[in-house]
């Protein structure tokens, strides 16, 4: 049976698309049967993938409503995965979904008569927490979220986590989250190394490594309907997800399944591989976000400090520390 993926943030513009579009690519370079699923309305998976949602007539839409197989619908990309493409159509399930019994395991039902045939399914959902995202989440096995590293994206984080916990509870209570993938990064910006360490310790969730560099080639690749891999090859952005999709097969500890649930209202425990001792929120001192309020205090500036190198590439933590040896973060490492 497959291994399902959901790539999912209800904000939009943090490369989720992308994300799924080039795994899904770097999973067929390395020989796995690879089917993507575009659950969002927008449809811009399957328009980056070459393929024209004006003019498709048989969508996902049609397989949540029950009208069709999944196996009537899938199509072959260029790239090398099969796709269950999207239409504008899909805008309308969600509310013929809602009046319907089970209506969270529709997409669910529908990959179980398919999944023998692939290694692996990726799970593109919409920006949002509604019934189709809901979906996703109850049809995979593990979720990765793609996290741009800025205050704004960091603050739907804990949203999405309790949404998981909900479905763990209601839906699908394999569910793990496999952790946080960084896109759109600049490890040159003090905000973004600090957004990434504080979501590593307020949510207790795995960073997965490499983060994902800022790059033009991304918003170049829809163009041509092919992902990263094809029209640039040999950037930054296509190694790193290659690097993401070995991580993947192999199964490895950078992308260690954790448990979002709170326990006694605490911090998040996450778990990693077999036998590995769950951490705690608490093992790791939370670095503020701008606007945030500390417990008894006002407003502050996110702090670089040097200890906290959670997430971190290696360029980031010597930044950090040459920043320390200048006394520029002599304020944070005294808390």
């Amino acid at each position: 049976m497959a291994r399902v993926f959901a790539v999912t943030n209800q904000k939009g513009g943090v490369a989720k698309t992308t994300s799924v579009a080039s795994l899904g690519a770097a999973l067929s370079e390395l020989g796995c049967r690879v089917l993507l699923v575009d659950l969002d309305p927008q449809a811009c998976l399957t328009f980056s993938l070459g393929l024209d949602p004006d003019v498709i007539e048989l969508s996902v839409h049609d397989v949540l409503l029950g009208r069709l197989s999944p196996g009537l619908v899938v199509r072959r990309t260029e790239d090398g995965p099969d796709l269950l493409p999207a239409t504008i159509e899909l805008a309308g399930c969600e509310a013929v979904l809602l009046s319907r019994t089970g209506r969270e395991h529709a997409l669910r039902l529908a990959l179980a008569e398919i999944d023998e045939r692939y290694d692996f399914i990726l799970i593109d959902c919409p920006p949002s927490l509604g019934i189709l995202t809901i979906n996703g989440l109850t049809a995979a096995d593990e979720v990765i979220i793609p996290l741009q590293c800025e205050t704004l994206s960091h603050r739907g984080v804990g949203q999405l986590l309790d949404t998981v916990h909900d479905v763990q509870r209601l839906t699908n209570a394999e569910l793990r989250v496999r952790g946080v993938l960084p896109t759109l990064f600049d490890a040159r910006t003090a905000h973004g190394r600090a957004v990434l360490a504080d979501v590593s310790a307020r949510y207790a969730v795995a960073v997965l490594q490499p983060p994902i560099a800022r790059s033009v080639r991304f918003a170049e690749a829809p163009g041509s309907g092919r992902s990263i891999l094809t029209t640039a090859r040999r950037s930054r952005g296509a190694t790193a997800y290659r690097a993401h999709a070995r991580a993947l097969l192999a199964g490895s500890a950078t992308g260690a399944a954790s448990d979002p649930r709170r326990e006694g209202g605490g911090g998040a425990v996450a778990r990693g591989t077999a036998g590995s001792t769950p951490r705690t929120a608490s093992a790791v001192p939370p670095v503020p976000v701008p606007g945030s309020t500390p417990p008894g205090g006002s407003p502050a500036r996110p702090p670089v400090a040097a200890g906290v190198v959670a997430g971190m590439t290696a360029g980031a933590v010597v930044g950090a520390a040459a920043a320390a040896a200048a006394g520029t973060v002599s304020r944070a490492t005294s808390r």
